[in-house]
């Protein structure tokens, strides 16, 4: 028997009736960013009302069921959770009261397609760097040098991120005391990097074939970002025991404890100001919800766009700051079911990066020419998880089934022109480039795994136009913003805005990812608690 669609629905629908008189805060968005936003201050004891306009919650991290099958829509595997040492470990233990049980993926958990050339990333520090020197043997200088200049990363985006909530005059007296520097590679692009330490063209393709985790070829991304996500994963991958939805089922309970709630089907149309700051928020169903802290998970350019009080003075500032900034790769993703288990079809329990060649920019940038999709349309990257492999407790949900997602790159200008009509119901033209990129997702899968040709139950493919029905993202964008460096420069993008009583959270905040984004719930309640909030983060990290 498998699960019904009702489980996946996390969270409780919305209804004006069913609220509190009084919340201590209200969030805009049930993502990872706004839950975990949510679970510290709870902890804190504020009552919290999240509102969700989708009809479950979890954002990027819900799950969806069709035909009997289940997948989840942006989590695909997780780094750091093998430890429970590790910062994003604790956190995730500390908002799930430790109910979040995390499996791993193969030692190779990332596999590489390069033009005819293969290369798998191995799980732990020293396999992870032997790995490379063996496929390199003449670039362990340079490998070296690359793992020391992740490190220097590191060290210094702890203080970007502390400063992210530092007081403006505490922060210059903290430049003119610090005898640290930054490192010049927090402003470069990876490839600028990569490329003072090596000419080798397919070492550097392999160090960044994991390019995709935040949409930007080596040349346009920073190296901040190339820097965390590598890192993240060079311990492995672990996937949620469970699935996705998981996450919000855990993390749910813990603001309920305090008197908050999470409701789904919620949708807000406007955060309300006067003179002072903040007033609440008003429903689509015009209802008011009043409260002095509004925390957006919504992303800045909902937030400062669309949601904003257009009379709000400061709101003139932010939009003119959004000039700086902007976002991040659109994609498409075919959600695929097949009546078998995961163990009878041999499905790995690792990820495939698939390339045309080493030259990442050369075919992005010929991608990035093609306002319609044409056979002839060259795919820079494609990207292949087997979900159903990595969750143990697939099988006793779904007996007999195994699922598998497959993820490229797309240009939202495909779909524009259906954009103004009904999801479900865009027409004929709609559905047919649907199927057309449907087939060609699958060659890819079946050049792979040629025995899964017949096996095909159920296949189901999401566009940039699904992307912004169900999490507001207009152009389909899946990580937020550009993680380009000017993007580490802005400092406007940080939890406590020039709004009294408005703050930031999520993906926008720090980084991409689930980790990214849960690590910028836990600085937006830090500020917002005050001593409080400092002394969770210490409870956080040192149990104590």
């Amino acid at each position: 028997m498998t699960t019904s669609a009702s489980t996946l629905r996390v969270g409780r629908r919305y209804r004006a009736n069913r609220l509190e008189p009084h919340y201590d805060a209200v969030v805009i968005g049930s993502g990872i960013g706004g839950l975990t936003t949510a679970a510290c201050l709870a902890k804190m004891g504020k009552k919290v009302c999240v509102l969700e306009q989708h009809y479950t919650a979890g954002g990027f991290t819900h799950s969806y069921e069709r035909n009997g099958y289940e997948w989840d829509v942006g989590v695909h595997y997780i780094g750091d959770m093998g430890s429970r040492r590790s910062t994003g470990r604790r956190l995730f233990d500390y908002i799930t009261n430790g109910d979040l049980k995390w499996a791993p993926m193969n030692d190779e958990f990332d596999r590489a397609f390069i033009g005819d050339k293969t290369f798998g990333l191995q799980a732990g520090k020293v396999a992870y760097r032997q790995a490379l020197v063996e496929a390199f043997p003449a670039e362990e200088q340079a490998i070296d040098q690359y793992l020391a200049h992740m490190r220097s990363i590191k060290k210094a985006m702890q203080s970007h991120t502390i400063g992210k909530i530092t007081p403006a005059w505490l922060k210059k007296i903290s430049s003119l005391l610090s005898t640290s520097k930054t490192p010049k590679a927090f402003s470069q692009t990876t490839r600028e990097v990569l490329e003072s330490l090596t000419d080798n063209q397919m070492l550097i393709a392999v160090l960044t074939c994991q390019w995709g985790d935040c949409g930007m070829p080596p040349a346009e991304s920073s190296f901040v970002i190339h820097s965390l996500i590598a890192q993240h994963y060079m311990h492995g991958g672990y996937y949620p025991i469970g699935g996705a939805s998981q996450m919000a089922q855990t993390i749910i309970p813990v603001i309920q404890s305090a008197g908050g709630e999470v409701f789904t089907y919620a949708s807000v149309e406007q955060i309300l100001t006067n003179n002072t700051g903040v007033t609440g928020v008003r429903m689509a169903d015009g209802h008011t919800i009043k409260a002095s802290t509004v925390i957006s998970n919504a992303g800045v350019f909902n937030t400062f766009n669309h949601l904003l009080d257009s009379t709000t003075p400061q709101r003139a500032d932010y939009l003119e700051k959004l000039k700086d900034v902007s976002r991040s790769m659109a994609s498409i993703c075919l959600y695929i079911g097949i009546k078998d288990t995961a163990e009878n079809l041999q499905l790995p329990k690792t990820n495939f990066w698939i390339y045309p060649n080493e030259n990442y920019e050369a075919v992005c940038d010929t991608f990035k020419q093609s306002p319609r999709y044409t056979e002839e349309t060259v795919l820079p990257m494609v990207y292949i998880s087997f979900p159903s492999a990595k969750d143990p407790d697939f099988i006793n949900r779904y007996p007999g089934k195994a699922t598998i997602e497959i993820v490229a790159p797309c240009m939202h200008e495909w779909f524009a022109e259906w954009q103004d009509k009904p999801w479900g119901d865009r027409g004929d033209d709609y559905n047919a480039l649907k199927e057309a990129l449907s087939q060609r997702l699958l060659t890819y899968l079946f050049e792979k795994l040629p025995h899964l040709k017949d096996n095909i139950d159920f296949y189901e493919l999401s566009t940039t136009l699904s992307t912004d029905f169900f999490c507001r993202y207009q152009e389909g964008e899946i990580y937020g913003l550009q993680h380009d460096p000017k993007r580490f420069e802005q400092q406007w993008l940080k939890p406590k805005t020039d709004i009294k009583g408005l703050y930031l959270t999520g993906q926008d905040v720090l980084s991409c990812g689930v980790v990214g984004a849960m690590m910028a719930g836990l600085i937006t309640a830090v500020q917002l608690g005050g001593f409080k909030g400092l002394a969770l983060a210490k409870k956080i990290f040192t149990g104590k």
